[in-house]
């Protein structure tokens, strides 16, 4: 009996003295740093064309920044107030861990190391994509065996390093690795001939095809070597502002899923219970993630469901919607339950 009351009595004591050190971590979330803020700073692909790009006029457009407004309209209830950072492949996991910025949203993979060595966490996947080749076409190539020989630009600090590795040695080709720091010095060598063939997820070829001096000259190969899921990035061990991006995420999924639209959203009725919770009619999700009762329509009236997202950013670039549609149609994109 004694030892009974001596194990309660030690785990009462065990929880006086951990809960304060629990609500500290709680205040401490980047949810309420931004908050406090009122500013969300993403960290983001400067040089990328439908995913990340800064204009000559000052002006982010692109994919994965009209994520990083999508968060900054849940949580902030304005979706302008965000301030993007361009950041490198190399430099991108270091801006993240060292609090410069609040998430990372920079076409950047999911992979096993990145989820267990880099002190960072993953949200849903919002783009599902796969590396490919890029060559001239009057080289023409057909498959990966004849680029022996070849030298092959490929971005330093990134998956595809590793996957062309692995590939070409599957094959038993040998080639010529030749690394670069950002995607622009990157395309501009392969543009100038420094380089027989460039390596990246196929919508990063796809985007910077465009931009070389004669795109028609030049052919993605019908090649995926990989998987390349690529979304946002939190801390670790920020649950509290993982939920907030991860759901942001599901919300741009279960609006298209809906058919709820910028254009519709506010004048959006039905009878459907889970619809009225996710667009603040009922319910208290937002107060479970510490957010607005209208958070999940703010992100649609200010950018969209994720078919609108797409079609704005990925469309103009020819990217096909592929396997990134809603389950219903096929697709990978699945959102959980709002409830």
């Amino acid at each position: 009996m004694k030892k009974k009351w001596f194990r309660i009595i030690a785990l009462a004591l065990t929880a006086l003295l951990v809960t304060p050190l629990l609500a500290d971590k709680h205040e401490s979330s980047i949810l309420d740093k931004v908050k406090k803020r009122g500013k969300l700073v993403c960290g983001v692909n400067g040089g990328l064309p439908g995913f990340g790009f800064l204009a000559e006029d000052g002006k982010w457009s692109g994919f994965d920044t009209d994520f990083g407004r999508a968060i900054a309209a849940a949580v902030l209830g304005n979706a302008d107030k965000v301030e993007f950072v361009p950041l490198n492949a190399a430099e991108r996991f270091t801006a993240l861990q060292s609090g410069e910025i609040d998430v990372l949203i920079r076409n950047t993979t999911w992979t096993l190391g990145r989820d267990t060595e880099l002190n960072t966490d993953f949200t849903p996947p919002t783009f599902y994509d796969g590396q490919g080749f890029m060559v001239p076409k009057s080289l023409n190539i057909k498959s990966l065996n004849q680029l022996d020989g070849a030298s092959i630009g490929v971005t330093a600090g990134s998956t595809t390093e590793l996957n062309l590795a692995d590939t070409m040695r599957t094959l038993g080709v040998k080639y010529n690795e030749v690394t670069y720091e950002d995607i622009d010095t990157l395309y501009s060598s392969y543009d100038a001939g420094r380089v027989d063939a460039v390596t990246s997820d196929k919508s990063q070829l796809v985007a910077r095809r465009k931009d070389l001096k004669n795109p028609d000259d030049h052919v993605i190969l019908d090649i995926t070597v990989s998987k390349e899921p690529l979304g946002p990035l939190t801390i670790h061990g920020d649950n509290k502002w993982n939920d907030v991006v991860s759901w942001v995420v599901y919300a741009t999924f279960f609006a298209e899923e809906h058919n709820i639209t910028q254009k519709n959203v506010k004048t959006f009725k039905t009878e459907n219970p889970e619809i009225n919770r996710f667009l603040g009619e009922s319910g208290e999700i937002g107060k479970k993630l510490g957010l607005p009762k209208d958070w999940a329509k703010q992100i649609i009236i200010s950018v969209g469901n994720y078919g609108e997202i797409f079609e704005r950013n990925l469309t103009p670039i020819g990217l096909p919607r592929g396997v990134n549609k809603p389950w219903t149609e096929g697709g990978l994109l699945y959102s959980m339950p709002f409830r």
